[in-house]
């Protein structure tokens, strides 16, 4: 493919931009070379579906939108705009019109739902010491441990936040489940998917973190989404 589209990465709660350091590096040794990561606030889904939209309306070109976590949720909201060409949800929410990553996880809690623990500003923290098992037990423990003691805490408000027009009733959909995920219950991840009518599932033996623990893996399926 000659003329790659533009990929952007939005990451989900609990983490930033740079969670997706080994895929984009990834990306770039399969030759593309337009890479976005959004830096989200994690204050509302409209707030981070906005600077979503931002930086969608500054690329010239097809983009593909690929998300981890609440970023499928963002990815969802925002991706609807005329240049964009397919979503690629990577053990992510995938909410319906009315639906919010609250409501999804109280409807199946994941294992990892008791180490959730709010702050008196209203944000919502992975307890440090339970991150490696909640996050990311797949991954080294030092790097699972600097996760944790960089997070980026969303509103615990923003969990409740509904969808309005899911983007993925009008675009081509990829999706990724994490058999091993403690932060979104993997069946969850599975009846999001299979609603969806996606292009292609694929299941990682991996955890939440699999954008970190299986970057190949995760890239190979944004370079299918890509490619088509």
């Amino acid at each position: 493919m000659a003329d790659k589209p533009t990929i952007v990465l939005v990451h989900g709660f609990w983490g930033g931009a740079a969670h997706w350091n080994k895929a984009i590096l990834e990306l770039k040794s399969r030759g593309y070379d337009k890479l976005h990561a959004v830096e989200n606030p994690l204050t509302s889904l409209a707030e981070d579906a906005e600077r979503t939209r931002k930086m969608v309306k500054q690329v010239d070109g097809p983009v593909v939108l690929v998300g981890h976590s609440y970023g499928g949720a963002v990815i969802t909201e925002a991706g609807d705009l005329p240049n964009v060409t397919g979503l690629v949800y990577i053990a992510a929410f995938a909410p319906d019109a009315g639906e919010s990553p609250g409501q999804i996880s109280q409807e199946h809690p994941p294992a990892a739902f008791e180490n959730l623990v709010p702050d008196s500003d209203g944000y919502l923290w992975v307890k440090q010491d339970k991150y490696h098992w909640s996050f990311g037990q797949d991954l080294a423990e030092d790097e699972a441990y600097t996760m944790a003691v960089t997070q980026k805490a969303p509103l615990a408000s923003t969990f409740g936040d509904n969808i309005t027009a899911p983007a993925w009733r009008n675009k081509p959909v990829w999706y990724q489940v994490s058999t091993e995920d403690r932060m979104i219950d993997p069946d969850n991840e599975r009846r999001m998917a299979a609603r969806m009518n996606p292009r292609k599932v694929i299941e990682l033996d991996a955890s939440h973190a699999s954008l970190a623990s299986q970057p190949k893996a995760v890239v190979d399926l944004i370079d299918e989404a890509a490619s088509a």
